[in-house]
């Protein structure tokens, strides 16, 4: 059977878009996703708190918004996340976007170097309304992501998200 050329340099270039874009799961593996609205201690003892400065900061996330980082104290919600970095090259800055129902409710960052196949324990702070989530399964996929290197990859299919988003601030 003879695939016309036409077809076949088609069936290539759709693989190549594929490929030059990497599924989030094929950059990050997330093993534990879990939002807490309070905690007295760690929710986890083996979960560190995520890198987190002494004043509150901010970043642009892949939308456009500036977005708040909140501390992981007892007095914030937490977003535990268990994760490894799958790929062959050192990360330095991932922004995890928190899914409940398909839609996003929260974004968290974190910073540091994230060597291949090592698995990160980290908590973050939530901001409290972004409670209740309900019975909602709640997953944590990878936004953007900054490498070692200085290239960068933002997730090609960013989930729906709400304008009023807890966290967020619009430019002023």
């Amino acid at each position: 059977m003879r695939i016309p050329i036409l077809a076949a340099l088609m069936l290539l270039a759709t693989t190549a878009a594929a490929l030059a874009q990497p599924a989030p799961s094929a950059l990050v593996n997330v093993t534990t996703c879990d939002p807490q609205k309070s905690i007295s201690m760690p929710a986890y003892s083996a979960f560190a708190p995520a890198f987190y400065p002494l004043t509150p900061y901010y970043w642009t996330d892949p939308y456009g918004f500036q977005y708040s980082q909140l501390a992981p104290i007892p007095a914030n919600g937490t977003l535990s996340i268990d994760y490894t970095n799958v790929t062959s090259k050192v990360m330095t800055t991932i922004d995890f976007g928190l899914l409940a129902r398909g839609r996003l409710v929260a974004e968290v960052r974190d910073v540091g170097k994230f060597s291949p196949n090592v698995e990160i324990k980290h908590q973050f702070g939530l901001d409290r309304n972004v409670f209740p989530l309900r019975t909602a399964l709640s997953t944590c996929v990878p936004l953007h992501i900054i490498y070692a290197d200085q290239t960068t990859w933002t997730n090609p299919h960013l989930p729906a998200a709400d304008r009023h988003m807890a966290g967020r601030h619009h430019h002023h």
